[in-house]
């Protein structure tokens, strides 16, 4: 299978790629901010079949061309996208700037959207769109102080998700969306210090990586509330 994890340099979406590049009948293509993190995750596949692309969401449409020719140079379609990567800033309301508040939209919904924008003319009928959200952006959970945007911009790509199942329906093309509970990552760690999350990044990355191989055979359009524990 052709597959990009978009933000797979860390955390959930490093082990997500560990666990797909473990089959050599998939070929990955995976996004980061760091071009050294990427070149090591590369560098450590034993099935050689990682290729990698340094972009930053927060300013994605000057890298929109680069981005696409790095997908096309290694596969002519894709049948999985993941979009796992996302930005975090713990700080209240009033201590946002307009600038920081924008760039955090730009990470985790209007990166994530282009990204999903760039790539759908090469998804062709069977390929799954998986989308990562929060609990924080889940209605109805509990929110917590110091996560409004971050709480915000989840909620928006949840809410894109089921917008475009509709937009893409008779193509073939599933899309969901995974609004992760406590996961121990740095993530979690710095929204939360001194909390211990029920869930270890490599157990949510085999629920993610099975679910974005098999999932769209039983949802589409779905906003999938994945936790144990609170927060």
């Amino acid at each position: 299978m052709n597959i990009i994890v978009n933000g797979g340099t860390r955390g959930i979406g490093k082990e997500i790629v560990l666990i797909l590049a473990g089959d050599n009948k998939n070929r990955l293509l995976v996004t980061g901010r760091t071009g050294k993190a990427l070149k090591n995750l590369a560098k450590g596949a034993k099935n050689k079949n990682i290729s990698t692309c340094t972009i930053d969401l927060s300013n994605f449409d000057t890298q929109q061309k680069s981005f696409l020719e790095a997908v096309t140079s290694v596969m002519k379609n894709v049948d999985i996208l993941i979009n796992t990567a996302g930005s975090l800033a713990v700080k209240g309301f009033m201590d946002f700037s307009n600038e920081k508040a924008r760039e955090m939209m730009e990470t985790n919904f209007f990166g994530p959207a282009s990204v999903i924008r760039t790539l759908r003319p090469l998804m062709k009928k069977g390929a799954h769109i998986v989308n990562i959200s929060s609990m924080g952006g889940y209605q109805g959970s509990a929110k917590y102080k110091g996560l409004s945007y971050y709480s915000a911009s989840k909620a928006a790509i949840s809410c894109m998700s089921e917008c475009l199942a509709v937009e893409f329906s008779g193509t073939g093309i599933t899309v969901n969306c995974l609004a992760l509970g406590a996961v121990q990552t740095e993530m979690f760690e710095k929204a939360f210090p001194g909390n211990q999350a029920p869930v270890s990044a490599m157990e949510m990355a085999e629920f993610i990586a099975d679910f974005a191989i098999n999932g769209h055979r039983f949802f589409n359009g779905k906003v999938l509330p994945v936790a144990i524990g609170n927060p």
